[in-house]
């Protein structure tokens, strides 16, 4: 059976590349399609792969402006010939699963979320105060073409993984389609279990509008503690012209640097509503409570008040409440960790194998 796999763009080790890393483990000989790919940026697993890019990857400025091409993204993806592959297994928080393939294939896509940039997230990236008049007016134009040509090509998918129940709900309401759902991995031997406690907070974040880090910089500024981020993003320099100097901006740092600042953090906050969040279980693997928005994936990975704390609503009024209620609870750092192991890498390469087994056998079977 000869297999591809397919990948929005791969410019950076996040949640979603660990998954494809994975993957790439279970299928080594298999080339990978994607819009662009900065070369090096991936991990060794995953660079060892032949890669087939697009047009996007000529383009000028694409290694840090890529996302201005969202436009061009489906023309993009539609050029593919994936007609000699047997398996497609697609990898998408954006077009990564409107990809073509032959119709007796079997096209498998493990969905981060339906494209975030015009569903569930269209304001948070083209609100008033998120992007520039010309764009906000091209993006009122585009965005229902965008949407209509999301539904329709969620056609191409023969199944529907998703990475949470949160994912599994949003493949319902706008494809109308059912979804398995298994949870992505969590690298947990990478994070050893802490009780050093450092005085300061941690964020682990992409500086991007939904991430809503602006909310925990609002929250520090007003009481003073500290707070130490590290990530990078087009949001880096309004943040930072925000921050008082009880906030440090570390930038990116290598895995062995995040494991390190888990372990020495009083604890994670994470303000955003993700799909599903990798970051909080990278935390609690490493015995760290998280201070978490009460919405999206944070529901199925946190348990409140015994690996971390909810705040009901997006106001640094709220999250500053939230950390003052984290700091009257003695966590169980032991416990915190053994929460976390049931999202293990290892468990995720069997249930994801055994999925992908399973749907190859019943699509044969229906031929």
């Amino acid at each position: 059976m000869k297999v591809a796999l397919v990948h929005d763009w791969c410019t950076g080790m996040r949640g979603g590349e660990k998954c494809l890393e994975v993957l790439c483990e279970i299928f080594p000989e298999a080339p990978i399609y994607t819009l662009l790919h900065n070369k090096g940026t991936m991990s060794a697993t995953i660079e060892r792969h032949v890669f087939i890019t697009s047009f996007i990857n000529a383009l000028p400025a694409k290694t840090t402006q890529y996302r201005k091409y969202l436009p061009l993204f489906p023309f993009a993806i539609a050029q593919f010939d994936l007609s000699e592959y047997d398996l497609v297994i697609s990898t998408s928080h954006a077009v990564a699963k409107n990809v073509r393939v032959r119709k007796d294939a079997v096209h498998i896509c493990y969905c981060f979320t339906p494209m975030r940039y015009v569903w569930d997230m269209y304001d948070q990236y083209f609100g008033k105060d998120k992007a520039s008049l010309p764009i906000r007016i091209v993006m009122k134009l585009i965005a229902p073409l965008l949407r209509w040509w999301d539904v329709k090509t969620a056609a191409h998918v023969t199944y529907f993984i998703a990475i949470s129940e949160e994912i599994r709900k949003r493949i319902q309401k706008h494809y109308h389609r059912d979804a398995e759902m298994i949870y992505p991995p969590v690298d947990i031997e990478q994070f050893q279990l802490s009780t050093v406690q450092d005085d300061f907070f941690l964020i682990v974040s992409a500086l991007v509008p939904y991430k809503r880090v602006d909310l925990a910089v609002k929250a520090f500024n007003a009481n003073g503690k500290h707070l130490v981020i590290a990530g990078t993003g087009p949001e880096n320099g309004k943040l930072r012209a925000m921050a008082k100097p009880n906030i440090q901006f570390l930038g990116w740092q290598s895995d062995d640097e995040l494991a390190q600042l888990y372990g020495r953090c009083k604890a994670l906050i994470f303000p955003g509503v993700e799909d599903f969040g990798i970051v909080p279980l990278e935390a609690q693997a490493s015995g760290k409570p998280v201070i978490a928005f009460r919405q999206g994936g944070a529901l199925e990975t946190i348990v409140d008040g015994i690996t971390g704390i909810f705040f009901g609503s997006q106001t640094a009024e709220s999250l500053q409440n939230a950390i003052q209620r984290c700091s009257l609870i003695k966590f169980n750092p032991q416990a915190i960790r053994e929460h976390a192991v049931r999202f293990s890498r290892t468990n995720f390469r069997q249930n994801i194998g055994r999925s992908i087994d399973e749907k190859v056998r019943q699509h044969l079977t229906r031929q």
